[in-house]
């Protein structure tokens, strides 16, 4: 069962989330917030396994409440999905920086939103590489972000392939299929460059990849 926390400001918004997700016998709600200070209180207190944040709230944003959420060590099981009306922008950036899985335009379909749901609750990103490649070019190619984060000389030749295939937007069969391994091996690549560069989840080894220049972004 997938466990989820709803946090937006907008009672309506958050019932039509809830409708959704209620329907389904792998996913429970279990707890509504409506402002960031509220929810990291309710993440506290659920432990849910995703919590669905409005970017912009009252009280406390979603930016910092993601980061209270991935600052807590008893909260590292929570995967923090930002919700947004606006798609790509410099708040999303900041919340993916912050310690956010990835991000959902409000109006997205409801069988994509309920894919998004489970696909977080896999660890995996939801970034797509076209999303990516947008993320990159707009704000982690400046040259005041590179920064060379603790434990980039501790991965093995194996392991920065695989934290490169992965800022490419590439799945972990896709990586499997292009290092000539199995789709475990590949998994488990993913998870020793993460433990040693210290990131909580796939979307945060994409924005060291670049931050760190172990990958160039590819310019139109």
């Amino acid at each position: 069962m997938i466990r989820v926390l709803l946090v937006d400001d907008q009672a309506l918004l958050r019932s039509g989330f809830r409708a959704l997700l209620d329907i389904e016998d792998d996913i429970e709600v279990v707890a509504e917030a409506a402002d960031g200070r509220e929810g990291v209180a309710l993440a506290r207190r659920h432990l849910p396994d995703i919590a669905l944040i409005d970017i912009q709230m009252p009280v406390l944003d979603g930016i910092e409440a993601t980061r209270l959420i991935a600052a807590d060590p008893a909260l590292a099981g929570v995967h923090v999905v930002i919700l947004t009306n606006y798609g790509l922008d410099e708040h999303v950036f900041h919340a993916l920086r912050a310690g956010a899985a990835g991000f959902l335009v409000k109006d997205i379909e409801p069988e994509d939103f309920l894919h998004a749901v489970r696909v977080a609750a896999r660890g995996d990103a939801l970034l797509a590489p076209s999303i990516t490649r947008r993320l990159i070019d707009r704000y982690v190619a400046e040259p005041r972000h590179l920064r060379a984060p603790t434990g980039l000389r501790d991965l093995t030749t194996r392991e920065r392939e695989a934290v490169v295939l992965v800022a490419q937007g590439l799945s972990n069969d896709e990586i499997a299929a292009r290092m000539v391994i199995s789709p475990l091996t590949a998994k488990t690549h993913i998870n020793r460059a993460m433990g040693k560069l210290h990131v909580r989840d796939r979307a945060q080894l994409v924005v060291v990849a670049y931050e760190s220049g172990l990958v160039a972004p590819r310019h139109q």
